[in-house]
Protein backbone atom coordinates (compact mmCIF):
# COMPACT_ATOMS: atom_id res chain seq x y z
CA UNK A 1 0.00 0.00 0.00
CA UNK A 2 1.54 3.42 -1.49
CA UNK A 3 1.87 5.95 1.24
CA UNK A 4 -0.60 8.71 -1.26
CA UNK A 5 -2.79 8.01 -4.08
CA UNK A 6 -2.41 8.90 -7.36
CA UNK A 7 -5.63 11.03 -7.39
CA UNK A 8 -4.77 13.25 -4.28
CA UNK A 9 -1.78 14.81 -6.34
CA UNK A 10 -4.00 15.71 -9.10
CA UNK A 11 -5.83 18.24 -6.16
CA UNK A 12 -2.85 19.94 -5.99
CA UNK A 13 -1.99 20.41 -9.72
CA UNK A 14 -3.50 24.24 -9.95
CA UNK A 15 -1.48 25.16 -7.16
CA UNK A 16 1.82 23.82 -8.22
CA UNK A 17 1.23 25.23 -12.33
CA UNK A 18 0.19 28.73 -10.83
CA UNK A 19 4.13 28.28 -8.42
CA UNK A 20 5.70 27.15 -11.70
CA UNK A 21 4.38 29.75 -13.78
CA UNK A 22 5.69 32.52 -11.54
CA UNK A 23 8.59 31.00 -11.75
CA UNK A 24 9.18 30.14 -15.15
CA UNK A 25 7.13 33.34 -17.02
CA UNK A 26 6.21 30.45 -19.73
CA UNK A 27 2.98 28.39 -19.32
CA UNK A 28 3.86 25.17 -20.96
CA UNK A 29 7.49 25.36 -19.36
CA UNK A 30 5.43 25.25 -16.39
CA UNK A 31 3.05 22.66 -16.93
CA UNK A 32 6.15 20.18 -17.96
CA UNK A 33 7.58 20.88 -14.64
CA UNK A 34 4.40 19.88 -12.90
CA UNK A 35 4.10 17.30 -15.03
CA UNK A 36 7.66 15.78 -14.29
CA UNK A 37 7.15 16.52 -10.68
CA UNK A 38 3.67 14.51 -10.26
CA UNK A 39 5.65 11.55 -12.35
CA UNK A 40 8.28 11.96 -9.66
CA UNK A 41 6.13 11.95 -6.95
CA UNK A 42 3.80 9.05 -8.02
CA UNK A 43 7.24 7.38 -8.44
CA UNK A 44 8.70 7.76 -5.21
CA UNK A 45 5.33 8.08 -3.25
CA UNK A 46 6.78 5.08 -0.61
CA UNK A 47 9.47 8.27 0.20
CA UNK A 48 6.41 10.58 1.49
CA UNK A 49 6.42 9.96 5.22
CA UNK A 50 3.78 12.30 5.91
CA UNK A 51 6.06 14.64 7.71
CA UNK A 52 4.75 17.31 6.21
CA UNK A 53 1.76 18.06 3.95
CA UNK A 54 1.30 16.58 0.72
CA UNK A 55 1.40 20.26 -0.90
CA UNK A 56 4.53 20.79 0.68
CA UNK A 57 5.87 17.71 -0.24
CA UNK A 58 4.55 18.38 -4.09
CA UNK A 59 6.60 22.18 -3.71
CA UNK A 60 10.08 20.88 -2.74
CA UNK A 61 9.72 18.33 -6.05
CA UNK A 62 8.53 21.39 -7.99
CA UNK A 63 11.41 23.59 -6.80
CA UNK A 64 13.93 20.65 -7.68
CA UNK A 65 12.30 20.22 -11.46
CA UNK A 66 12.12 24.00 -11.84
CA UNK A 67 15.96 24.61 -10.73
CA UNK A 68 16.84 21.48 -13.41
CA UNK A 69 14.51 23.63 -16.19
CA UNK A 70 16.48 27.23 -15.28
CA UNK A 71 19.93 25.01 -15.36
CA UNK A 72 19.05 23.31 -18.92
CA UNK A 73 17.45 27.08 -20.01
CA UNK A 74 20.67 28.73 -19.11
CA UNK A 75 22.68 26.86 -21.52
CA UNK A 76 20.55 27.52 -24.31
CA UNK A 77 21.03 30.78 -26.08
CA UNK A 78 18.46 33.31 -24.91
CA UNK A 79 16.79 35.28 -28.10
CA UNK A 80 14.70 37.91 -26.23
CA UNK A 81 17.93 40.05 -24.82
CA UNK A 82 15.90 43.27 -24.42
CA UNK A 83 12.89 42.63 -22.37
CA UNK A 84 10.93 46.33 -23.89
CA UNK A 85 11.65 48.06 -20.35
CA UNK A 86 14.71 49.91 -19.14
CA UNK A 87 14.94 48.83 -15.72
CA UNK A 88 16.51 52.01 -14.13
CA UNK A 89 13.86 54.15 -15.85
CA UNK A 90 11.26 52.19 -13.81
CA UNK A 91 13.50 52.67 -10.61
CA UNK A 92 14.17 56.13 -10.95
CA UNK A 93 10.27 56.80 -11.41
CA UNK A 94 9.83 55.89 -8.68
CA UNK A 95 11.70 58.86 -6.50
CA UNK A 96 12.77 62.75 -6.84
CA UNK A 97 15.65 64.15 -7.97
CA UNK A 98 16.67 64.95 -4.10
CA UNK A 99 16.10 60.87 -3.69
CA UNK A 100 12.88 60.81 -1.81
CA UNK A 101 9.87 58.75 -3.17
CA UNK A 102 7.35 60.56 -5.76
CA UNK A 103 4.63 58.91 -3.35
CA UNK A 104 5.03 57.22 -0.51
CA UNK A 105 4.19 53.05 -0.42
CA UNK A 106 0.78 52.81 0.85
CA UNK A 107 0.22 50.69 3.86
CA UNK A 108 -1.59 47.36 3.49
CA UNK A 109 -4.36 47.66 5.79
CA UNK A 110 -4.82 43.62 6.57
CA UNK A 111 -1.67 42.01 4.54
CA UNK A 112 -3.02 38.24 5.65
CA UNK A 113 -6.42 38.57 3.97
CA UNK A 114 -4.80 40.09 0.48
CA UNK A 115 -2.46 36.89 0.40
CA UNK A 116 -5.32 34.38 0.72
CA UNK A 117 -7.51 36.19 -2.14
CA UNK A 118 -6.71 34.55 -5.49
CA UNK A 119 -6.94 37.50 -7.03
CA UNK A 120 -4.36 38.95 -5.40
CA UNK A 121 -2.20 36.34 -6.72
CA UNK A 122 -3.61 36.99 -10.38
CA UNK A 123 -2.30 40.54 -10.16
CA UNK A 124 0.68 39.49 -8.18
CA UNK A 125 1.39 37.20 -11.21
CA UNK A 126 0.84 40.03 -13.91
CA UNK A 127 3.26 42.51 -11.94
CA UNK A 128 5.90 39.47 -11.74
CA UNK A 129 5.69 39.04 -15.79
CA UNK A 130 5.96 42.76 -16.45
CA UNK A 131 9.49 42.43 -14.64
CA UNK A 132 12.14 41.51 -16.77
CA UNK A 133 13.13 38.13 -16.73
CA UNK A 134 16.34 37.89 -14.53
CA UNK A 135 14.70 40.53 -11.87
CA UNK A 136 11.67 38.60 -11.44
CA UNK A 137 13.51 34.77 -11.39
CA UNK A 138 16.24 36.74 -8.82
CA UNK A 139 13.11 37.80 -6.21
CA UNK A 140 10.95 34.63 -6.62
CA UNK A 141 14.69 32.13 -6.11
CA UNK A 142 14.73 34.05 -3.36
CA UNK A 143 11.33 34.74 -1.82
CA UNK A 144 9.39 31.67 -3.11
CA UNK A 145 11.80 29.12 -3.68
CA UNK A 146 13.75 30.44 -0.21
CA UNK A 147 17.07 29.97 -1.68
CA UNK A 148 20.26 31.79 -0.43
CA UNK A 149 21.95 34.41 -2.23
CA UNK A 150 24.91 32.30 -3.36
CA UNK A 151 22.72 29.44 -5.16
CA UNK A 152 20.86 32.74 -6.80
CA UNK A 153 24.00 33.66 -8.01
CA UNK A 154 25.54 30.53 -8.59
CA UNK A 155 21.93 29.61 -10.98
CA UNK A 156 21.85 33.38 -12.88
CA UNK A 157 25.55 33.59 -13.17
CA UNK A 158 25.97 36.77 -11.13
CA UNK A 159 27.73 38.53 -8.55
CA UNK A 160 26.32 38.72 -5.29
CA UNK A 161 25.81 42.76 -5.95
CA UNK A 162 24.04 42.14 -8.95
CA UNK A 163 21.85 40.04 -7.30
CA UNK A 164 20.86 42.54 -4.52
CA UNK A 165 20.63 45.15 -6.87
CA UNK A 166 17.65 43.30 -9.08
CA UNK A 167 16.37 42.04 -5.34
CA UNK A 168 15.76 45.71 -4.85
CA UNK A 169 14.52 46.56 -8.51
CA UNK A 170 12.32 43.47 -7.73
CA UNK A 171 11.00 44.46 -4.55
CA UNK A 172 10.74 48.16 -6.11
CA UNK A 173 8.53 46.94 -9.36
CA UNK A 174 6.18 44.92 -7.50
CA UNK A 175 5.45 47.40 -5.04
CA UNK A 176 4.41 49.94 -7.91
CA UNK A 177 2.71 47.48 -9.86
CA UNK A 178 0.45 46.10 -6.79
CA UNK A 179 0.01 49.74 -4.71
CA UNK A 180 -1.74 50.57 -8.65
CA UNK A 181 -2.95 47.37 -9.74
CA UNK A 182 -4.16 46.14 -6.00
CA UNK A 183 -4.63 49.10 -4.25
CA UNK A 184 -5.39 51.48 -6.70
CA UNK A 185 -3.60 54.39 -5.88
CA UNK A 186 -2.82 56.31 -8.96
CA UNK A 187 0.47 58.07 -9.23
Amino acid sequence: MSAIDPEDLQQHRSYLVRYAILQLRDPHLAEDAVQETLVAAIEGRDKFSAQSSLRTWLVGILKHKILDMLRRRAREPQLNVAEGEDENELVDALFKENGRWAAPPQTWNEPEQSMENTHFWEVFEQCNQRMPLNTARAFMMREFMEMSTEEICQELSISTTNCWVLLHRARLALRECLDINWFGNVR
